[in-house]
């Protein structure tokens, strides 16, 4: 059997980093990578964390790129390598629009589509946009799918799929997670890298990147980051997104607050030691909703709807929105309150046991699907 995997964005590749490990140690697969650098930094450097080598880079990236021009991009040029390689399987991850062009792209050679990550759905098609219509037009041209909880596979099954065509799996992000995790265990501490770090304070670590927050939401959480850091008390890490719009917010808000600290984006080994150093999250990565709580982190998500509901409902995550008044009030409450904050710190963490990997490449083998 002839398996490709694709993907190009950060997250996808630390999500699919443990399938395509699990492709490559097992028998009767024939396997090889493409990833098409819609990402192509962030992407580079997740690769050599998880010590990867496509056969196939697209290389598309290219300075203000649109929607229109990833998604054409990927179209044609996935259509060449799978012109080239021949696959039985297209295997894509997710939400992004290398997903969606990648099975599209499968699509019209007849070439069948795995859907990693499959189910995810916040019922608006414009939050998280475009993330939202491009899962659910990959659900549509997949022949076996991926959910990685019951929820999702339930979205699935009222949308018509076959029982026989899903198998709830686990996210594959908590696989990833868990082999970092060891590999941190065993190397050198990452204190050297944030010297700025202070022990003393709590450390509330930020991420925020979601195109439906620029106009406004994005401003209206760097001012309440301004206030929070004002306590005294906690320190702010913001890894700031290389898009510029997240750039020139972050700087304009938060560049003289002397309790928050600016930083560029950092690669996934270090991204999981701050994790692991933070007392609580703020974020609206849909990833992080998933890594923090396999860590024992709270989160607080802003955004106005998610994807991840288990988060929500099993207590690991609190989803507040872009109001600078709610973000203050979470925030305020995990830091002043020991039993809120152990509520949320201490609930299971429902996205899986980091086996999904082989689940995955178990039923591919099976060939069970259509």
């Amino acid at each position: 059997m002839r398996v490709l995997t694709i993907f190009g964005t950060r997250p996808e590749a630390i999500k699919l980093a443990p399938v395509v490990r699990a492709f490559a140690a097992a028998d009767g697969i024939i396997h090889a990578t493409c990833v098409t650098g819609q990402h192509r930094q962030m992407l580079d450097s997740v690769l050599e964390v998880f010590e990867l080598t496509p056969e196939y880079d697209l290389d598309i990236m290219k300075p203000g790129q649109d929607l229109t021009h990833v998604t054409t991009a990927v179209l044609e040029g996935v259509g060449r390598v799978i012109d080239d390689f021949k696959p039985d399987w297209v295997v894509v991850q997710g939400d992004t629009t290398t997903a969606f062009a990648g099975a599209l792209a499968a699509f019209y050679r007849k070439v069948k589509v795995a859907h990693v990550e499959a189910g995810l759905r916040t019922g608006n098609i414009h939050s998280p946009w475009p993330e939202e219509m491009n899962r659910r037009m990959v659900g549509q041209l997949a022949a076996v799918h991926f959910p990685p909880t019951q929820i999702a596979a339930d979205n699935l099954r009222r949308e018509g799929v076959r029982e026989d065509d899903l198998l709830v799996t686990g996210n594959t992000v908590i696989d990833a997670l868990q082999w970092v995790a060891g590999r941190l265990d065993g190397a050198r501490s990452f204190a050297d890298k944030f010297p700025f770090l202070d022990p003393d304070r709590r450390l509330i670590l930020v991420t925020g990147h979601r195109r439906e927050n620029f106009d406004g939401g994005l401003e209206r959480v760097c001012q309440a980051l301004a206030q929070i850091g004002r306590r005294g008390d906690v320190q702010i890490v913001y890894p700031v997104h290389l898009n510029p719009n997240v750039q020139r917010t972050a700087q304009a808000v938060l560049a003289d607050c002397d309790s928050v600290h600016l930083i560029e984006p950092q690669d996934y080994l270090p991204f999981v030691y701050l994790m692991r150093q933070a007392y609580l999250i703020v974020t609206d990565s849909g990833g992080v909703q998933e890594e923090a709580p396999g860590l024992g982190k709270p989160v607080l998500v802003t955004r106005d709807t998610t994807e991840r509901p288990e988060a929500i409902a099993a207590g690991t995550a609190r989803l507040i929105g872009t109001s600078s008044e709610a973000l203050i009030t979470s925030a305020s409450e995990l830091l002043d309150d020991a039993n809120a904050y152990a509520a949320m710190a201490q609930a299971k963490n429902p996205f899986g046991d980091g086996q999904a990997a082989g689940r995955i490449v178990k039923r591919l083998l099976q060939g069970q699907a259509a």
